[in-house]
């Protein structure tokens, strides 16, 4: 039977209470979210679906802190990020959080084995042993040295997952990562992620239209007038 609640016997990664964003128009303020409230425990697997332009992309940004709420309180690995300012909100997500977009996101002047590299060198951590480890969990050790441009979109969100999970985040935000895929290739990359969350027990928050996708969540919620609800 499908999980409809976190599990309560496990810590809270990622938790929003009460959470609104609203912005200005031209016919006044747009409420984009109306009081969202969402709890997502560690090893914990939640999609959220909805219309384009529902704003689940910007419910993902502020529950990994890249945007402040209008009001309400987002908690990310135990902190309030409505108590912190930008440098403080990336101080949490350092080290503790981990983002796959749609679009890849990879530096192109740098090879796969360098992309990985990066999140640990930006922590003055040992890298390169655990970015060859990880492009090896995703199959692409023999990719180390290739650039973006020279790897198909199948391998460049690879690459890009294993950047993600390489400094092993307490949650990972993915949009849309099977956006830009192939059915094959989608299908392999859904496997890796969930794969790799089970492995590394982290909290895994996605945004999607893939109902494939979806269907592998241990819970479904929908966005819909700016409200959370589960499907």
């Amino acid at each position: 039977m499908e999980r409809m609640t976190a599990d309560s016997s496990a810590p809270v990664a990622v938790a929003a209470t009460a959470l609104c964003k609203s912005v200005a128009g031209p016919e006044g303020a747009l409420q984009i979210l109306d009081g969202v409230e969402l709890q997502v425990a560690h090893g914990e697997s939640v999609a959220i679906l909805g219309a384009s332009g529902s704003g689940k992309s910007t419910l993902l940004g502020l529950l990994a802190g890249l945007d402040s709420p209008s009001s309400g309180e987002v908690r990310l690995a135990g902190e309030a990020l409505s108590a912190l300012d930008e440098d403080g909100r990336a101080r949490v997500r350092a080290g503790r959080v981990g983002f796959v977009f749609q679009s890849f996101q990879l530096l192109p002047g740098l090879t796969a084995l360098e992309n990985v590299m990066l999140p640990l060198e930006l922590q003055d951590r040992a890298a390169r042993a655990p970015a060859l480890e990880v492009l090896a969990r995703v199959g692409l050790a023999a990719r180390a040295a290739h650039y973006p441009h020279q790897l198909s979109g199948g391998e460049q969100q690879r690459v890009a997952i294993a950047r993600a999970f390489v400094t092993r985040p307490a949650v990972l935000f993915a949009d849309e990562p099977t956006g830009n895929l192939d059915e094959t290739s989608g299908a392999q990359v859904i496997d890796l992620l969930f794969s790799l969350n089970d492995e590394q027990a982290t909290a895994l928050v996605l945004v999607t239209h893939d109902a494939v996708l979806a269907a592998r969540c241990a819970r479904r919620y929908r966005l819909q007038a700016g409200r959370l609800a589960p499907c």
